[in-house]
């Protein structure tokens, strides 16, 4: 996609700080982290959200969970604890339009969801 800010990272145009780089996937420092450690995970193929996965881009999902996993480790947050979150949807606060996930810990993260009922969303 010509305007889209993930893939200009991806070709280069644009710098990033990057974690981890293979031919399918890139992980890079947040430029705006809303914890001591922020990195996004994307694929560098363009999709616009999760739901604009197609059966085919599965494998590519499970690949980046495992690579969530281990930047988790690298960046020393895999036993203390981070969350991986995904946006989809201008209502979830995606900001741009290409599939990614923030791995975000390394401190004490607030909750999300207020509950009476820790296992009610």
């Amino acid at each position: 996609m010509d305007n889209c800010l993930f893939c200009k990272i991806v070709e280069g145009s644009i710098p990033s700080n990057k974690v981890y780089e293979d031919e399918r996937v890139l992980v890079f420092h947040d430029i705006q982290p809303a914890a001591p450690v922020h990195v996004l995970i994307i694929p560098k193929k363009h999709i616009a959200s999760m739901n604009d996965l197609a059966s085919e881009d599965l494998a590519l999902i499970s690949e980046m969970h495992r690579i969530a996993q281990e930047t988790a480790k690298q960046l020393g947050v895999a036993d203390s604890g981070y969350r991986l979150i995904n946006n989809c949807g201008p209502d979830s606060g995606q900001a741009v339009a290409h599939l990614h996930y923030h791995l975000i810990g390394g401190s004490k993260l607030g909750a999300l969801v207020q509950s009476s009922d820790s296992h009610a969303l």
